[in-house]
């Protein structure tokens, strides 16, 4: 194709000049004219080969600008297979993504479990251990209770008679007031069960007495102080009950109060 394009472009003006040679030939012409019509016709064998040389640059410049692609236009059956190869390829992708995905949320779900069963055992570890605190302080408190029943029947029974026993007497009442206190900073308050009304949750009736001082049912006298620390219960109070005034029965009688 290269070879046959510069041909023609040489045969087209040797056609020409043969046609003008014959119309010379046939028409008588002046030297000038001779003249410009040589220069035309040698211009003309030039400009052709000038032509071919422009021709073949342009063509090398082309070549070299966009290079041709050779390699073979893939054919239907080729992007069909490649195309399946793809949905393949994808398929698979999805299928890993399930199975990751179902891994996260059966990881995330097991953490969530063990945050809560770690939250359950941190609290029944927290109340145990609070039970077990507040046990020990009630057994202590319980066997320091039994001191203080001691020191109020002695300042209850003791009448010192002369200066050397009230400054006895002052001593250990001054050492019960500081066990007292004491009991109270950790809260430990005494119940007082005398003019109540009899509630088995607090009280122990140890005797009955018929009397019209006081409300049947209610408490006549508190024999033994009961205490509490807080909203439990460390000691109930031993009580006399007081019961109607008709009743046809001895005095002190012991208490069956269910």
């Amino acid at each position: 194709m290269n070879e046959e394009k510069p041909l023609e472009n040489i045969q087209q003006p040797a056609a020409k000049i043969s046609e003008n040679l014959e119309q010379m030939e046939q028409q008588p012409m002046s030297a000038e004219t001779n003249l410009q019509t040589e220069s035309e016709s040698q211009s003309q064998v030039e400009n052709p080969v000038s032509e071919q040389a422009s021709g073949e640059e342009e063509f090398i410049l082309n070549a070299e600008a966009e290079p041709f692609d050779l390699s073979p236009e893939p054919t239907t059956e080729g992007q069909d297979a490649r195309a399946r190869e793809l949905t393949q390829s994808i398929d698979t992708l999805k299928a890993q993504l399930n199975d990751r995905s179902a891994q996260v949320e059966e990881l995330t779900n097991q953490q969530k479990r063990l945050a809560a069963d770690f939250e359950n055992y941190r609290r029944r570890t927290a109340k145990e251990k609070e039970d077990l605190e507040v046990q020990v302080k009630i057994a202590t408190i319980n066997e320091l209770l039994s001191v203080v029943d001691n020191f109020e029947r002695a300042r209850s029974h003791i009448k010192p008679q002369n200066e050397a026993e009230t400054t006895i007497h002052k001593s250990y009442q001054g050492i019960y007031k500081q066990l007292v206190d004491s009991l109270k900073r950790i809260g430990v308050s005494p119940m007082r069960a005398e003019g109540q009304d009899f509630d088995p949750n607090l009280h122990e009736a140890v005797m009955r007495e018929p009397t019209s001082e006081f409300p049947e049912g209610s408490v006549m006298e508190e024999l033994v102080r009961g205490y509490m620390m807080g909203d439990r219960i460390l000691r109930h109070a031993l009580v006399k009950v007081a019961a109607a005034a008709n009743e046809d029965s001895p005095e002190d009688e012991p208490a069956d109060m269910g």
